[in-house]
């Protein structure tokens, strides 16, 4: 069910004339109170219902997201550069590049890194999640600044492998 079928199931309601529809489908919980007709007050409760699919929604993004960044450096770069490829946030949150405010970067432009280094921490919920590099090379560029907030997938370094 989707945000207009539930806009569309309100004003049904508040229509009718009933002081309170609940509607309960597989993974939704919709409970509609409206009060009286001459107040138009209207307020609809939405609640998602935990089913076991959670889980497995999340699993898939780790597997796609490893084969994406080559194929999203090739198609959205510029021809310099192509040959590089492109780290990407796994996750939201807020990225740091020092594992601490008195403590230095863990990269800068033209570190040497190995497959398993450590590029960034990214904060998500008052958790700070190590980002490690997945292939080795050169940083060529950091493409977001300190302590902003990244997106899932949202590239962050630019790296040469030769």
């Amino acid at each position: 069910m989707d945000i207009k079928e539930i806009q569309s199931l309100i004003k049904f309601v508040a229509k009718s004339g009933a002081s309170e529809v609940k509607l309960e489908m597989e993974d939704i919980k919709i409970t509609i109170r409206t009060g009286s007709i001459s107040g138009g007050n209207e307020t609809a409760y939405v609640q998602q219902i935990p089913v076991a699919q959670a889980p497995p929604q999340m699993a898939p993004p780790p597997q796609v997201e490893a084969p994406a960044p080559p194929k999203e450096a090739a198609s959205n770069e510029s021809a310099d550069d192509l040959k590089y490829i492109t780290i990407k946030s796994p996750i939201i949150g807020t990225f740091y590049r020092k594992p601490g405010p008195d403590k230095p970067s863990f990269v800068e432009v033209g570190t040497e890194i190995s497959k398993g280094d450590v590029l960034c921490v990214i904060e998500a919920m008052k958790l700070f999640n190590d980002i490690e590099s997945e292939v080795a090379g050169k940083i060529v560029k950091i493409l977001v600044d300190d302590s902003s907030p990244v997106e899932f997938d949202q590239p962050l370094f630019l790296v040469d492998p030769s």
